[in-house]
């Protein structure tokens, strides 16, 4: 199924979201609770699956539904699309500050694997499937690097990711990350966890255990603020008595 051709905008700064703008009958696929708002003439439902695959099955649906549920994600996506004869728009953003980005799957190869929580939005068509990293290492000790997620098609997709997003080109280089750093990359990227060298790294780098190695040829975007980050600074400077406020 070829993917819908969708135009969008994306607004803002630090604190970003994308505007989608649909013909009559193009429809964009979200997770559950991206909306930010829509124009009249937007309709949307929300459907256990993507909607990549007409045929697909009702065991199809809840074979991809039941993966989706095993990773903490909701079994249902959002289907927006536009039943008016103009073009309407519709707006998504993610729960917390940072930056989105557009990949046009059809110039990458056609697919791109990416942390779970990095996926927005994308047009219909994409196939969007929950994926865990074959790696031994990567599986036990990767923390975000072990559920990813993977979309297919040859249309637009969208991510977002903390603070700044960085897109490196690797051509046979190796690249090591903070495994919260990673956002996600293309096929012909490998990807894998190394144990930090050296006890003293371990015990008092600061820089955890593991570090995601990546190596090949293709696309990486990387994030300068993983949320794991910006939660553990929030909690670590939250007041301690029982929510009073400090100096009471």
């Amino acid at each position: 199924m070829r993917s819908d051709e969708i135009d969008y905008q994306i607004i803002g700064q630090s604190m970003q979201l994308v505007e989608v703008t649909l013909d009559q009958g193009e429809t964009v696929v979200a997770e559950a609770g991206a909306m930010n708002y829509m124009e009249d003439g937007i309709a949307f439902e929300t459907k256990m699956g993507d909607g990549s695959d007409a045929n697909q099955g009702l065991m199809g649906k809840l074979f991809s539904a039941g993966k989706r549920m095993l990773t903490g994600e909701s079994l249902f996506m959002t289907h927006f699309s536009n039943q008016h004869p103009q073009r309407r728009k519709v707006a998504f953003a993610a729960p917390y500050p940072g930056s989105i980005i557009s990949i046009d799957l059809a110039e990458i190869g056609g697919a791109v694997t990416c942390q779970k929580d990095a996926f927005l939005c994308a047009a219909l068509g994409t196939k969007i499937d929950i994926t865990f990293n074959k790696r031994l290492g990567s599986g036990f000790f990767g923390g975000e690097g072990f559920i990813l997620e993977r979309l297919e098609g040859d249309g637009l997709a969208f991510l977002h990711a903390g603070g700044t997003i960085i897109e490196k080109e690797l051509n046979g280089d190796i690249l090591r990350v903070d495994t919260g750093c990673l956002v996600g990359f293309s096929d012909g990227i490998d990807y894998d966890i190394e144990l930090t060298k050296g006890l003293k790294s371990m015990l008092f780098g600061g820089e955890g255990l593991f570090i995601a190695t990546l190596s090949g040829h293709g696309k990486v975007w990387l994030q300068s603020l993983p949320f794991s980050r910006l939660a553990d600074r929030i909690i670590a400077h939250a007041p301690i008595h029982g929510g009073k406020n400090q100096g009471e």
